[in-house]
């Protein structure tokens, strides 16, 4: 055997180690996914390195999971540990969704089993609603939310209202509205959550609405940005993020200078006044 090929494992060998087929190892290597670390020029024997055989075993416990072989690819290619953590979080999103829309279809065959009524072909949808109406509920919505916001000793069941509200302005803005009405909405919806203590979809909704603006910076107000470094602020203080607060902090502050409008100005700063 060449030298080269002596100190790494054929194909056959590196495939039991790993738990993967010869031909799913050629396959892998045809798409780019895992690669050979030599391939013999003569024979088109393929050889890895031992050190191959964590990524291998990567490849099959991933593949067992489900995971398409384009984001299997890009898993291993990253270097990045956030990088595969949010790859992961993606796939077990798809995977969440595909589960959800499984446990309907046996709601539905479930009820069609025990009913006598006719199968119904579609579910009913929701009725249409004109553009304009979205617009006033949207509006609507995000001004009973402020007012809820605003309520002191707010009842159980206004603490409700207030998220359904919040939750509700941003479904209709996203019919109908621009970028940045959509991110507004997602920074109501941070600021009800961090309101109401709870960090983790006050996070959520704080990233959303930067991750909104800085992909539509073009169509945004002086002050977006400046409001979504304070939402993040507030957010990450709720959550029990003392160093990101303080990043966030000192983004808005900085940004405030780019806000043309003092009044503007002085509302941003009053809301960066109050981050816990």
């Amino acid at each position: 055997m060449d030298e080269q090929a002596a100190a790494l494992l054929s194909i056959g060998r590196f495939g039991r180690l790993a738990g993967l087929s010869i031909g799913a190892l050629r396959h892998y290597d045809e798409l780019d996914v895992l690669r050979p670390a030599w391939t013999d020029p003569t024979t088109g024997y393929r050889y890895y390195r031992p050190a191959q055989l964590e990524d291998a075993r990567l490849v099959a416990r991933l593949r067992e999971l489900e995971m398409p072989l384009e984001d299997i690819r890009l898993v291993l290619a990253a270097d990045d540990p956030g990088e595969r953590r949010r790859r992961l979080a993606a796939h077990r999103a798809r995977i969440q969704a595909r589960t959800d829309r499984l446990q309907h279809v046996l709601h539905h065959l479930s009820v069609a089993e025990t009913s006598k009524e006719p199968i119904v072909s579609t579910p009913p949808k929701p009725p249409a609603i004109d553009p304009e109406t979205r617009r006033a509920l949207a509006v609507g919505l995000f001004n009973r939310t402020w007012e809820l916001l605003e309520t002191s000793d707010r009842t159980a069941a206004q603490d409700d209202e207030m998220i359904h509200a919040a939750h509700a302005s941003r479904y209709h803005w996203g019919e109908v509205g621009e970028p940045f009405h959509l991110a507004r909405g997602e920074w109501q919806c941070a600021r009800v959550y961090s309101t109401l203590g709870r960090g983790e979809p006050a996070l959520w909704h704080a990233n959303r609405c930067l991750a909104i603006l800085q992909a539509n910076e073009g169509g945004i107000e002086d002050w977006d940005l400046p409001a979504a470094y304070e939402g993040l602020a507030r957010a990450s203080a709720v959550a029990g993020d003392r160093a990101g607060r303080e990043a966030w902090i000192a983004r808005a502050t900085a940004a405030l200078a780019s806000i043309a409008d003092p009044e503007d100005r002085r509302i941003v700063e009053a809301d960066l006044a109050t981050v816990p």
